[in-house]
């Protein structure tokens, strides 16, 4: 394991390779005896995931010891404070940890270097696919941050265990990527869409969901299914398909509570943002006709626990 003082001399030497994201930065450090090392820093106000795939081999390894500042974590309901020199050892996860930043925290993360290159490959592709999306619609980068954010506590809430949250948290991200296709005059448009535009802006479902079906990252291809149906209504009236109840995946129809909240929560070009309390009305009125109900009792529950916070 690399020692501080050695991570220190690195990065004043060299230019080292960086990921950047809208909540971290992931900086490489260099490998040894088949071990890759990077720093890995949270922003202030943060939150990220960790979870043991099951496909590893048993010799797999993925550590992640805490450098400067401190880490809140939650682990099956279990909440506990990390701080310098604490180690979130993977291996030994039986479920999906979700760590806090109140402020900036770095990290040495260790991992097997096989599986490292590609981890870090795929982060650089999909925050280039990010990019994509902010350059075209600043307010749908920031947006799918916060859904795939509050759809991974849900899908926790309500999946216990590992098992799919490499899959809701790309479905969630990239919901909207098929805005990419939608003309900028359409989709910025102030005033009331004609009939035709309308046609048109339904239409990202399908295409966002082509757009994941053909991308090169395989957990991205296999959350087609999300993009495409998020904008399904549980009583049958939604889109593209008007699938109805259970006919919509669990993880599209958390998605949509989610995905719907924060529209109604934040300003957009053609309306000024609902209250807190107006949107929970409106999750309420919803409730077994555009949006799952056992979601939104989830949701709502959760929404509570955080004292009807939304960030």
């Amino acid at each position: 394991m690399l020692t501080v003082e050695q991570i220190q001399d690195i990065r004043i030497k060299a230019y080292l390779p960086r990921v950047f994201t809208d909540q971290s930065v992931t900086t490489y450090l260099g490998s040894a005896e088949d071990i890759s090392y990077s720093l890995y820093t949270l922003f202030p106000n943060t939150t990220t995931w960790v979870y043991n795939n099951s496909n590893n081999s048993a010799d797999f390894v993925e550590r992640y010891t805490i450098l400067t500042g401190v880490l809140d974590i939650d682990c099956d309901g279990q909440k506990s404070i990390l701080h310098q020199g604490d180690v979130i050892d993977v291996n030994k996860c039986t479920g999906v940890v979700t760590c806090n930043a109140e402020s900036h925290v770095e990290i040495l993360f260790e991992m097997t270097s096989s599986i490292f290159e590609k981890s870090f490959s795929e982060r650089e592709i999909i925050q280039r696919d990010a990019k994509r999306i902010q350059e075209v619609d600043g307010y749908t980068y920031h947006h799918c941050s916060r859904i795939r954010d509050y759809s991974i506590e849900l899908w926790k809430k309500m999946r216990p265990g590992r098992q799919g949250v490499a899959i809701i948290s790309m479905g969630s991200y990239f919901h909207d990527i098929g805005k990419l296709a939608i003309p900028l005059e359409i989709l910025n448009k102030t005033g009331k869409l004609t009939d035709e535009e309308w046609k048109v802006i339904k239409m990202h479902t399908t295409l966002g969901a082509e757009m994941m079906r053909n991308h090169e990252i395989e957990r991205i291809r296999k959350a087609a299914f999300i993009v495409e149906e998020h904008h399904e209504r549980y009583d049958g009236k939604g889109y593209p398909y008007g699938l109805i109840g259970d006919e919509i995946s669990i993880e599209a129809s958390i998605v949509s509570v989610v995905d719907a909240f924060d529209a109604m929560t934040t300003n957009r070009i053609y309306r000024k943002a609902m209250t807190i309390e107006e949107a929970i009305q409106e999750m309420k009125d919803g409730k077994g006709t555009q949006f799952h109900p056992e979601v939104v009792d989830e949701f709502l529950a959760m929404l509570e626990e955080k004292q009807n916070k939304w960030i």
